[in-house]
C-alpha cells in the first residue's frame, strides 16, 4: 500500500540562529535569534508538518512551558518530537535522564523520543566496535531502557536510539536486539556514520528496519595533504546519495517521517552572514525534499 512520508525539520538546521544545540560550542553560546513559537510559525509557512526539538528549544522544562509548546504545537497541526542525550559534552540542556525525557516528550504531546548514547570512546576510532569499555556502557544503558520499558508501555511513546557521532551501526543494533522491544528502535542518521570512519549507507542499510525516526542529512567532503573534512551543506549539495537513502528509508523503515538537518559549515564567514547561508540552505533543502526527492508525494 502507498504511503506519503511527511517532512519535518530538525532545530539544529538553524543552530547558528540559536536552535537546536551549541554543539561544540562550550564558553560562547549561540544567542537565540529564533524562538521555538516563532519557528513553529515558519514551518508552517515551509509547509512542513512536525519539528524535531531540544532542550535548548524549549528554554526551561516547567509545566507551564511543556504545556505551552503542546497547545502550540497543536495549533500549528506540527507533530513534535523531543531530542535528548544521556550525557550531552558541550551543551548540558540537551541532557535528560531517561524518565524525564520520556515524560517531557508526553507533556509536549510527542510520540517520539529520540535518546543519544553519548559513548566515550577509546582511541583508536576505526578499532573499538564493540570494545569492552564501549561494551560497559552499552550494558549500562541497555538496563537504564528496560528499566524505564513500563514507562514507554503506559505513555504509548517511542524510543529511538541514534547512531551519533560516537557509536557503530552494529552497536545500535545489538542494543535495540538485546532489549528486544517493540516500542525502542532507532533513529538513523545518514551522515553520523563518518565520525566513527563507517560507511554512511551501509550504517543506513542496517539500521532502517528499526528506525521509528531519521535525522536525514548530506556532507560534502574534501581533501588536502592532511586528509578529509566533512562539511555540512544543504540537502544535494554534497556526497551523501540522497536518493538512494531516501528509497532504502523508504523501503525497509518503519517511519513515516523524514527529518532533514543541516550542520552548515559557516566556514570562516562571520557570523550574520554565515546566519543567512544557514537560512537560505533550509529553504534549498525543503525545496530539494518536496520537489527532487518527492518527499509528501506516494511511495
Amino acid at each position: 500500500m502507498a504511503r506519503k512520508m511527511k517532512l519535518g525539520l530538525h532545530t539544529y538546521t538553524l543552530h547558528l540562529w540559536g536552535l537546536g544545540q551549541n554543539w561544540g560550542i562550550q564558553a560562547d553560546p549561540r544567542p537565540k535569534e529564533i524562538d521555538l513559537f516563532q519557528l513553529m510559525d515558519m514551518a508552517v509557512d515551509w509547509g512542513l508538518d512536525g519539528l524535531h526539538i531540544t532542550g535548548c528549544d524549549l528554554e526551561t522544562k516547567d509545566d507551564a512551558r511543556l504545556a505551552a509548546v503542546k497547545k502550540a504545537a497543536q495549533d500549528h497541526s506540527l507533530y513534535l518530537e523531543y531530542n535528548f542525550s544521556r550525557d550531552e559534552e558541550f551543551d548540558q540542556r540537551l541532557t535528560d535522564p531517561l524518565e524525564k525525557g520520556i515524560d517531557i516528550t508526553r507533556r509536549i504531546g510527542g510520540d517520539l523520543a529520540k535518546f543519544s548514547l553519548d559513548i566515550r570512546r577509546p582511541r583508536p576510532l576505526y578499532g573499538s566496535c564493540f570494545h569492552p569499555k564501549v561494551m560497559r556502557q552499552l550494558c549500562d544503558v541497555h538496563d537504564q531502557i528496560t528499566a524505564v520499558l513500563p514507562l514507554l508501555e503506559k505513555t504509548g511513546i517511542r524510543l529511538a536510539v541514534e547512531n551519533h557521532t560516537e557509536t557503530f551501526a552494529d552497536e545500535i543494533l545489538w542494543l535495540i536486539q538485546q532489549v528486544n522491544h517493540p516500542l525502542v528502535g532507532a533513529c538513523v542518521d545518514t551522515v553520523n556514520s563518518m565520525g566513527v570512519l563507517e560507511n554512511p549507507e551501509e550504517a543506513v542499510e542496517k539500521l532502517a528496519p528499526y528506525a521509528f525516526c531519521v535525522h536525514f542529512c548530506d556532507h560534502k567532503l574534501t581533501r588536502d595533504q592532511f586528509g578529509i573534512r566533512f562539511h555540512g551543506v544543504a540537502l544535494g549539495d554534497g556526497d551523501i546519495d540522497c536518493f538512494k537513502t531516501y528509497r532504502t528509508i523508504c523501503g525497509q523503515s518503519p517511519t513515516d517521517r523524514i527529518t532533514f538537518e543541516i550542520e552548515w559549515d559557516m566556514g570562516d564567514d562571520p557570523l550574520e552572514t554565515a546566519r543567512e547561508k544557514e537560512m537560505a540552505a533550509c529553504k534549498k533543502s525543503i525545496r530539494y525534499a518536496r520537489e527532487v526527492l518527492k518527499i509528501g508525494q506516494p511511495v
